[in-house]
């Protein structure tokens, strides 16, 4: 389709080499004398972009600017003028000016802003198309020659990138390619987590990655021992990699990142063993042992992370520190938008900890809830809802009343999620816990070349509810589904978001250290 032009000079008959040459390169243009005549062919026919003289008799062009932006928003408008002026620019450009051109402009100029404005789009689409097939080869060769920890972390991050650049394109074929790509990167990941996970926890291997029990002492207590200020450490629930690259350039209106860590969530990578952990410094039965009065098992009735405070006071000894420090915890927005109305009450401690619960509702909600699931129908959705979510939340006040104060903060999660698809028949007792992305019981039923098992839960450091007790884990994007009522269950959490087993999505977490600017 011809890209259609506007153009609206009063002195348009000298320009008449400049339309021609657009003419050439493909453009249709119509011409206007006035102000005045620009918004009667406005009102009556179709046009992809406006070139706006700003110095016309009558109707100026910033009025006509004005006239148009209020009847047609989106559509682009190029202010062109002979002044210099810094308060003419300032206004065209606070009206939502598309480009500005100081006259004499040449035909280049032109056709440049032309460009930019209406084939940027699919001249970016064209050039991540071509540069991501580019690294396809690169990545699948990343992927199937044994990764180790420093290659996984690449490889995500990679990915997490290329997924995020190809939400650009308009190549549907080649985001499909991609979906494929991460599939298999999480089929050879779990095999790389069976093979691995209880040689670290052990302290058998001879490297290991930054687990998320290890992150207070080894990234936390250092930036508190050399950061003058006070330090907010916020604990965004159930936040994975890509949920916090899309978020972080509004984040950097306010803060420049310092350092961006991956750390591996534990297992399971459920909110009531990797956040205790967190908070612990303990792996779960460690936690069990030492403090069973802080530890709700799965056969237990109660609030399974109520005692994180306390955790947190019990490490800091543990390590011989005295850090005083206030808890929030946030599960809703009237609560955040207490806690914003309260804040200055807290800012005499060197150390405040918020753990903030949005997304871990969101992906429950998604769920739950209907009109929830329509709205993140799929990752690329999931990462909007949640760019939406926090644009619009308390926690983004808080973040800017931190930055006004200059305090540093340290951004981190317990565990992501995993869009699940394919489910995964197992059978247990009426004791077994309910999560989809892992089991522990006796007794289990289930396809062993489907799952990781760990038939010794002390192998993992996971507490055994009674002798006979094992883990299963799901991996990739299954889910575990009971045989009674399969159909209806399936089709009930089949593409939902869950966490709990290996993936990823769930055990790659950001730890993000942020400075104030």
């Amino acid at each position: 389709m011809t890209p259609k032009v506007l153009w609206a000079d009063d002195e348009i008959d000298l320009l008449k080499p400049h339309i021609i040459f657009l003419e050439q390169k493909g453009y249709q243009v119509a011409i206007a004398k006035s102000g005045d005549e620009a918004l009667d062919k406005i009102n009556s026919e179709i046009f992809d972009i406006v070139f706006l003289d700003e110095n016309m008799p009558g109707l100026s062009g910033l009025e006509t600017l004005t006239r148009i932006k209020s009847k047609q928003p989106r559509l682009p408008v190029v202010m062109i003028t002979k002044s210099e002026e810094e308060s003419i620019m300032n206004e065209a450009i606070g009206s939502n000016i598309s480009d500005y051109l100081i006259k004499p402009v040449n035909p280049n100029q032109i056709l440049l802003s032309l460009k930019k404005n209406l084939d940027n789009k699919k001249l970016v689409s064209e050039k991540t198309t071509m540069a991501y097939q580019q690294e396809f080869r690169k990545l699948s060769m990343e992927i199937s020659d044994r990764p180790d920890l420093q290659t996984w972390e690449e490889v995500y991050r990679k990915m997490i990138y290329w997924e995020l650049e190809l939400e650009k394109s308009q190549d549907e074929g080649l985001k499909e390619i991609l979906k494929m790509q991460k599939s298999e990167a999480n089929t050879v990941f779990a095999r790389f987590i069976a093979d691995n996970y209880a040689h670290w926890l052990s302290g058998k291997a001879e490297e290991k990655p930054m687990l998320s029990h290890l992150l207070v002492k080894e990234k936390l207590v250092p930036i508190l021992k050399e950061n003058d200020s006070k330090v907010f450490l916020i604990i965004i629930d159930n936040l994975r990699f890509d949920q916090w690259k899309v978020i972080q350039p509004v984040i950097e209106n306010y803060y420049r990142v310092e350092s961006e860590e991956i750390a591996y969530g534990i297992l399971p990578t459920a909110t009531q063993y990797a956040r205790n952990a967190f908070f612990a410094g303990l792996l779960p039965s460690e936690i069990q042992k030492r403090f069973p009065q802080y530890w709700v098992g799965e056969d237990e009735e109660g609030n399974r992370n109520q005692f994180e405070a306390e955790l947190l006071t019990e490490q800091f000894k543990r390590l011989g520190l005295n850090i005083p420090f206030h808890y929030h915890k946030i599960l809703n927005m009237a609560a955040g938008k207490k806690l914003l109305e309260n804040i200055n009450n807290y800012m005499s401690k060197p150390l405040n900890v918020l753990v903030y619960n949005f997304v871990d509702m969101l992906s429950h909600a998604r769920t739950d809830m209907e009109v929830i699931k329509e709205l993140a129908d799929d990752e690329a959705a999931y990462r909007s809802l949640t760019l939406s979510w926090f644009e619009h939340s308390p926690l983004l006040d808080i973040i800017r009343f931190l930055h006004e104060k200059k305090i540093s903060i340290v951004l981190t999660t317990d565990h992501g999620a995993i869009k699940v698809s394919h489910p995964t028949k197992v059978v247990g007792d009426k004791n077994t816990n309910t999560n989809l992305r892992f089991k522990t019981g006796k007794n289990l039923q289930y396809s062993s070349n489907e799952v990781f098992e760990v038939k010794n839960p002390q192998d993992i450091f996971l507490p055994r509810t009674n002798i006979s007790s094992c883990y299963i884990f799901a991996k990739e994007d299954s889910f575990f589904a009971y045989p009674n009522n399969f159909n209806y269950y399936v089709n009930y959490y089949r593409n939902t978001f869950q966490h709990g087993g290996i993936s990823l999505e769930e055990m790659l977490v950001p730890f993000v250290f942020l400075k104030a600017r």
